[in-house]
């Protein structure tokens, strides 16, 4: 079970990192707010599709064609829990790459989307503020490591669920015998 995860981690971990790098350099830093986060989710779930395929390798190869919901369920988070650690490493290793400040960058994306929106006077001086406070908090490690980590981990939740879900009945995409 650990090598499975393990192995699958790792290839999700890789996935995820590498269209990370990939995104944030072919941008030259943030890419626009409305693509980045479709291009970052669609990301995460081709990456995370490796929970789905580790689960039915640890079922139909370790297991004999038959895992439990807790035991597919386990194996799915320690596949995202390891694809989450690779996830913050590629953001930091974004941010040092491309010498970007993502702080700066977002906040004046929210507040620029909200004038647009046509925001008062006064909304957009509280989310100034709001913004402000993010950037100071966003620049201590003890908050944007974590905060980096719960953009990923939960998409793994939910892909975990459901592929425990389907692949405890030994019925769906049974394994092929040669």
């Amino acid at each position: 079970m650990l090598r499975t995860i393990l192995k699958y981690g790792v290839i999700a971990g890789l996935v995820v990192g590498g269209f990370e790098l990939v995104t944030f350099t072919a941008f030259s830093g943030m890419p626009p707010l409305k693509y980045g986060m479709l291009i970052g989710y669609t990301t995460m779930l081709i990456a995370l599709s490796a929970v789905f395929v580790g689960i039915k390798q640890h079922r139909d190869v370790d297991r004999g064609g038959v895992i439990g919901f807790w035991s597919a369920l386990a194996i799915g988070l320690g596949i995202s829990f390891i694809a989450g650690i690779f996830y913050v490493v590629a953001w930091e290793a974004v941010q040092a790459m491309t010498q970007m400040d993502f702080a700066s960058a977002y906040s004046q994306a929210i507040i620029a989307s909200e004038q647009a929106n046509g925001a008062s006077a006064e909304a957009l001086a509280k989310l100034s503020a709001d913004m402000e406070a993010f950037k100071v908090q966003y620049a201590d490690p003890m908050f944007r490591l974590p905060m980096t980590f719960v953009e990923i981990f939960p998409v793994g939740v939910l892909v975990s669920l459901v592929s425990a879900a389907l692949l405890r009945n030994s019925r769906f995409l049974p394994a092929r015998r040669g």
